[in-house]
Formats: C-alpha cells, sequence, structure tokens
C-alpha cells in the first residue's frame, strides 16, 4: 500500500503563516509567503483561510500597537500581491480594508482612503471587482456615516466621485431610481420674532458696529451697508424657502403651494428690484478670479440675521438660491416614474413654472461676473439632465449593445454556368436557351445588336407620316374647321408631342410666344414644319407620272453645283459615314460644335465604341442645329479643329455620295 498523504494541521499552518506574513512585511516581498504555501500539506481552500487569518492578525497587531500607515498599506499590498498570484481569496484585500478604516481616526482614514482612490484600477479589474464591490460600498457608506457634512465637505466628496469611477454608469445601487430627496437636510433658522434682532436694533447694532463671527468674514473686510430693507419678514420668508427645496413634493399640496407661491414671489422681486454690479457686487470675487485666489466654500447656509445684508448682496449666493429654484422647476415639471400619480400640477401652476423659469434664466444672466455665460451653462445642465431622467425612467438598459449573433443559415453558393457550357452547343451552333421557343427567338439573329437596329423593329412614324393630316387642315385653302382639326383631338395632341421631342429640333428650341392651350401650340410647330417638309401630293399620280417626275428631280438634283448641295442639312447616311471617318478624333472637334463639357462626358459615359462615340455628338450636333446641321457647317468646323485631311475627306465624299 502507498502511504497516504500529509494531513492539513491548521495550528501549523497558522503558525508558519504568520512568521511568513512577518518576514514578507519586513522585507517588502511576498516570496517567503509563496514558499510557505507550496510547502505546507493539504488544498488550496485550507491553505487560503488559514493566510487570510494570518493577515488579519498580523494587521490587529500593528493596529493595537498604533504602527504607521505605512505598515499597514503594506500588509494590504501584499494581500492584493497574494490575491494575484492565487494564495489568498479576493476578498482578503477588502476585509482587511474595512477593519482598518472602523479601527482608526479620521485622519488616518484619509491617508488609507488615498490609496484606495490609487488603486481603483486595481479594484476595477476582473480578479477583484466582482469579490469587491459590496466591500467597498459598505465601507465608503460606513465612512460617510462618520463624516460631517458641513466639516468634512472635501472627504465626502472624494468619496463620492470614488464610487463614481468604480461603478459603472447603470449600477442600481447609485442611481436613485425612486427619486428620493434628503430630508435630513433641514436648515436651521430664527423662527420667533420676538427674539429677532433686525429691523430698529438692527441698526443700532450696525452702527455700533456688528460683532463678526470668525470665518463668515474676512478681517480686513469691513461691513458694508446695504440698500436693500430687510426686516423679520423677508428674513423668515427667505429662508423658509429652504425646506420646499428640501421636500419639492410639499408643492403638489393646496395650501403649501399657496404660501411657497407667495415667498417666491417677495423674494424673487427683492432680487430685480436690487441689482448688482461688478464694482460694488462682487469687487471681491473678481480679485479672486484675477489672482487665482481660492475659492471658500460651506457645505450649509449661514441663516444669522446679521448676515442677511449682506448674504443678498453677494451674487454668489444669489445663484445658489436661482440655482435652487431651476432644479424645483424641472422636478414639478418633469416625468419621473415612481412620482406617485397625485402628483399633477395644475394648468395655472404650469403657467406660472414656465414664468417664472424665464424671469429666473433672466437673473442669472444679470448677475455679475459673467452672467450670461453663466445662465446658458445652467440652461445646457439641465436640459443634459432631462436625458438621465428618460434613461431611469426606461429601467436604465445598458449602454453596451451586444452584437447580434449570425442565426441565419449558410446557403449553398450553386456555381453558376458558364457561357462556354452553352453557347454554341446546339446543331449548327444554335444557342440554346433551356427552351424551344426562347432558343427560336434568339436565334433568329445571329447579332443582337443588329437585330435592335433592324428597320422592321422601328415603330414611330417620321414626321411627314404623322403630320400630313394636319398640315392640309392648316392650309386655309381647304377649309377646314376648327373642332373636325386633328390637332383639337386630346389622343394626337399626346403623341404628336412626343413624336416631336423624339424627331424635331423645335420641340427644345426657345420661344417668346406663350399658348393657351396644347392645340394651339400644335397649330403653330404643324406651320412650322410644312415650310420645311415637302409639300403632301394633291392628287394621285400614275406610275409613269411619278417616273416622269423622279427623273426629272433626278436630273436638277444632279445639275446642282456642289456649293448648293453642302447647304442642304446632313442625312442619317451621311452622319454614319462622317462617324467612321471621324473616329478618335470626336473629342477633338466637340469644342467646336459648342458642346458643353457635361454632353462630352455624358456621350462617354453612354459608350465605350469611338465609332458610337462619334455617331452621338454628331447626332447631337444635328439637334442643336436643326437645319443649319449641313455639312458645310461641319466642313467649317474641322478646319477650325485642325482636322483639315478629314474635312478634304468629307468634302470628296459628299460630291461622290451626291
Amino acid at each position: 500500500m502507498s502511504p497516504s498523504p500529509p494531513l492539513f494541521s491548521l495550528p501549523e499552518a497558522r503558525t508558519r503563516f504568520t512568521n511568513s506574513t512577518r518576514d514578507a512585511l519586513i522585507n517588502k516581498n511576498i516570496k517567503p509567503l509563496l514558499s510557505t504555501f507550496s510547502q505546507l500539506a493539504g488544498s488550496e481552500n485550507e491553505k487560503k483561510c488559514t493566510l487570510d487569518q494570518a493577515f488579519r492578525v498580523i494587521l490587529e497587531e500593528e493596529i493595537i500597537t498604533r504602527a504607521s500607515c505605512e505598515n499597514v498599506l503594506a500588509i494590504i499590498s501584499l494581500a492584493i500581491g497574494g490575491v494575484t498570484e492565487g494564495i489568498c481569496t479576493a476578498s482578503t484585500p477588502f476585509v482587511l480594508l474595512g477593519d482598518v478604516l472602523d479601527c482608526l481616526p479620521l485622519d488616518q482614514c484619509d491617508t488609507i482612503f488615498t490609496f484606495v482612490e490609487k488603486n481603483v484600477a486595481t479594484w476595477k479589474s476582473n480578479t477583484f471587482y466582482s469579490a469587491g464591490k459590496n466591500y467597498l460600498l459598505r465601507m465608503c457608506n460606513d465612512l460617510l456615516r462618520r463624516l460631517s457634512k458641513s466639516q468634512n465637505t472635501v472627504f465626502c466628496g472624494r468619496i463620492q466621485l470614488f464610487l463614481a469611477r468604480l461603478f459603472p454608469l447603470s449600477e442600481k445601487s447609485g442611481l436613485n431610481l425612486q427619486s428620493q430627496f434628503n430630508l435630513e437636510n433641514v436648515t436651521v433658522f430664527n423662527t420667533n420674532e420676538q427674539e429677532s434682532t433686525l429691523g430698529q436694533k438692527h441698526i443700532e447694532d450696525r452702527d455700533e458696529g456688528m460683532e463678526v463671527e470668525e470665518g463668515e468674514m474676512g478681517d480686513d473686510e469691513a461691513p458694508t451697508s446695504c440698500s436693500i430693507p430687510i426686516d423679520y419678514n423677508l428674513y423668515r420668508k427667505f429662508w423658509s424657502l429652504q425646506d420646499y427645496f428640501r421636500n419639492p413634493v410639499q408643492c403638489y399640496e393646496k395650501i403649501s403651494w399657496k404660501t411657497f407661491l407667495k415667498y417666491s414671489e417677495e423674494v424673487l422681486a427683492v432680487f430685480k428690484s436690487y441689482k448688482l454690479d461688478d464694482t460694488q457686487a462682487s469687487r471681491k470675487k473678481l480679485e479672486e478670479l484675477k489672482t487665482g485666489g481660492e475659492h471658500v466654500y460651506f457645505a450649509k447656509f449661514l441663516t444669522s440675521e446679521k448676515l442677511m445684508d449682506l448674504q443678498l448682496s453677494d451674487s454668489n449666493f444669489r445663484r445658489h438660491i436661482l440655482l435652487q429654484y431651476l432644479i424645483l422647476f424641472q422636478y414639478l415639471k418633469g416625468q419621473v416614474k415612481f412620482k406617485s400619480s397625485n402628483y399633477v400640477l395644475t394648468d395655472e401652476q404650469s403657467l406660472w413654472i414656465e414664468d417664472t423659469t424665464k424671469s429666473v434664466y433672466q437673473l442669472l444672466s444679470e448677475n455679475p461676473p459673467d452672467g450670461e455665460r453663466f445662465s446658458k451653462m445652467v440652461e445646457h445642465i439641465l436640459n443634459t439632465e432631462e436625458n438621465w431622467n428618460s434613461w431611469k425612467n426606461e429601467g436604465c438598459p445598458s449602454f453596451v449593445k451586444e452584437r447580434p449573433s449570425d442565426s441565419k443559415p449558410t446557403r449553398v453558393v450553386r456555381k453558376r454556368t458558364a457561357p462556354e457550357d452553352f453557347l454554341g452547343k446546339g446543331p449548327n451552333k444554335k444557342i440554346l436557351m433551356g427552351n424551344e421557343e426562347l432558343t427560336r427567338l434568339w436565334n433568329l439573329c445571329p447579332d443582337n445588336m443588329e437585330a435592335c437596329k433592324s428597320e422592321s423593329r422601328e415603330y414611330m412614324p417620321t414626321l411627314e407620316e404623322f403630320f400630313e393630316e394636319a398640315i392640309e387642315q392648316a392650309d386655309p385653302e381647304n377649309m377646314v374647321e376648327n373642332e373636325y382639326k386633328a390637332v383639337n383631338n386630346s389622343n394626337y395632341g399626346w403623341r404628336a408631342l412626343r413624336l416631336l421631342a423624339r424627331r424635331s429640333p423645335h420641340f427644345f428650341q426657345p420661344t417668346n410666344q406663350q399658348f393657351k392651350s396644347l392645340p394651339e401650340y400644335l397649330e403653330n410647330m404643324v406651320i412650322k414644319l410644312a415650310k420645311e417638309l415637302p409639300p403632301p401630293s394633291e392628287e394621285i399620280k400614275t406610275g409613269e407620272d411619278e417616273d416622269e417626275e423622279d427623273n426629272d428631280a433626278l436630273l436638277k438634283e444632279n445639275n446642282e453645283s456642289p456649293d448648293v448641295r453642302l447647304d442642304k442639312p446632313v442625312t442619317g447616311d451621311q452622319i454614319d459615314l462622317y462617324a467612321n471617318k471621324l473616329g478618335e478624333q470626336w473629342k477633338i472637334l466637340a469644342p467646336y460644335l459648342e458642346m458643353k463639357d457635361s454632353d462630352i462626358r455624358q456621350i462617354e459615359s453612354d459608350s465605350e465604341d469611338v465609332k458610337m462615340r462619334a455617331k452621338q455628338l454628331l447626332v447631337a450636333w444635328q439637334d442643336q442645329e436643326g437645319i443649319h446641321a449641313t455639312p458645310e457647317n461641319l466642313i467649317n468646323a474641322l478646319n477650325k479643329s485642325g482636322l483639315s485631311d478629314l474635312a478634304e475627306s468629307l468634302t470628296n465624299d459628299t460630291e461622290t455620295s451626291s
């Protein structure tokens, strides 16, 4: 039988861990603890728990002997290193911190908390956060209970900032979801009018020299006279408003609202009547801003009657009060999830709050120094607060959006059939389309582009054919009444516009004439076309007459001089001929045909074939010039562009074709 493993001995382990902790504390090194942990028998959990107890024993000894904070922090640092090395539990450093802060006085707690602040990145790491967040929250809350908000204001603020850095925005424990108020923040002031020193007594005291409490005013600052008439009623109403700022729910009660309304109107009236300026009310503050002097902050208002006149003359004090009004109004108007359904403002209350809000912002902007800037900053912050309230009302959804999982099944991509797999595989090298009828239609013409250009696909009539009837009706000699004219037919008019847009240059030419109706416009176009188009036949001719006229026309055309033939508009066949000749040189000619850069870019984008681009250029030039698009003008443009050889060639071709 194999020997059984050695058993864990708690007294031995406690003694060895305690000694090793002392050695590690002296040497400022965790190696003695690592060595002891590896040498001891037993499971890891047993050794970890024993080391946790050893840390607390050593820490207790240091606290009893009133050791310096450096030794206490060294023990906590060893515990942090032990967690990182995996030899003690993750909660040990937080337990030690809680023990230290519970036992030490507040001045030493400040030093310990500085260590806690510096290690906020450590507490937020994955190793420590889940195990220590509740310990840290409880530790900070215990500290806040021990501290005075008026005397330890800075320390309290550091604790709040530390918690804000430690926990994420969505941490429910720090969000005040139920919108609870700090009802313990009670402002104490003199409520007995008989004990009041305001009035005549206050004037006498001021004449004799008012005693100033230490810390309330500087030694070099003498009490200044105040032009604001202050009596006990103003003093009582002014400080009574703090109870409404402390607990805004009172404003929803009818009697309390009337009291708040009355007091507010009197206080704000005083602020409006007695405004401050930079030279009198804020001289000290402006000097502090220039010299970088330290700003004094009090966590609680000083409610002494002797300070009332000085406070009302203090611009910073007025800002505090006016800002309290704005925060109160925002709560009363805002939508809060946990607000009772009975807390609803009447129309009259809402109107008063809206008007008073404008007045408060106006007072803030008039309050020196930098009142306008301060007012806009406060307005921006309160508007941002609305977004925060909306987020809480929606249940504090997470700011981190998870990437949606790709749940769609991947489709099997089927390889497309290559063209060479079906092109020319049929009999007589036909293209097989997979269907007998489609195959027949596709192979009617071997070249698809030629099939598209076929004359059999030309369904649009010519101008002569379509407007022949209208031209005859427009002739006064035919005596056709207006109601029987084709241009008055709406169907004919719509088709005529479509045809003119495609065939006639007159459709896009600007004109100063104004037409009241479509028939009037078409009749004008018919007159123009009648002048350009050959006249329609007036009688039916026999075949012999037609042959004779054709021969006469041909003879007449042959007898015309080359100059006359060059003056006629170019034909479609001539454009095809010129385009083939022009080829790659079309872009050189384009500016001399008065083509815009946008038109040239459009031609380039429409086709990659240079002959097609040349043809598009000539067609665009023909549409633009109309009857002036003659071979002569084209040849002149070629000469101007430096293409003299091409111009001579086109001249010879024109004469030959004629």
